[in-house]
């Protein structure tokens, strides 16, 4: 899941509008590959190239808010790396990974800009880094996905108290 086209489970819903989607995310087998990531995304279309936006947290603990701006276009993102050191942009990530801190993570949909929601240790909600302009024509998909980036490798994500509100603003 990333480049030009995707391959990952998918479990969605059909929407349109303005939507706030949260959920927490674990990963149980620590010593995971570490670019498996757990999505919550919001897609076009179910085409594997579909445009789309989403946020992710990776098994080694980067965050990021990425899209794809047009069908069959490579992907594009906004990463973070966050540890005891504070954020990173890009880079390498800090001793103290992103997964030991960031157990829930949105994304908001409020017209046509898509923004990336974290909660870091328990506290409430917030938006992390700039939203991304992405325009998406109703109907589109709005779910949770998870992918173990190697096409030979069982892997498990957990994401639970899943949010999901046809509405902005209900990120919690």
């Amino acid at each position: 899941m990333w480049y030009v086209r995707d391959e990952f489970r998918y479990l969605w819903k059909k929407m349109s509008g303005d939507v706030s989607l949260a959920a927490d995310i674990s990963y149980p087998d620590t010593a995971g590959y570490g670019d498996r990531k757990a999505v919550l995304v919001i897609r076009q279309s179910l085409d594997d190239d579909s445009k789309q936006a989403l946020v992710a947290l990776h098994g080694a603990g980067m965050m990021h808010l990425a899209w794809r701006p047009e069908k069959g276009l490579r992907v594009m993102d906004m990463e973070y790396r966050i540890g005891s050191r504070g954020a990173l942009p890009g880079g390498s990530s800090p001793d103290a990974l992103v997964t030991a801190h960031a157990k829930r993570i949105g994304i908001e949909k409020q017209g046509d800009y898509f923004a990336l929601f974290v909660s870091m240790d328990g506290e409430p909600m917030h938006q992390f880094g700039a939203p991304i302009k992405l325009k998406l024509e109703a109907p589109f998909y709005v779910g949770i996905g998870f992918c173990s980036h190697l096409p030979d490798v069982v892997d498990t994500a957990i994401l639970s108290n899943v949010v999901l509100e046809n509405a902005a603003g209900k990120v919690k």
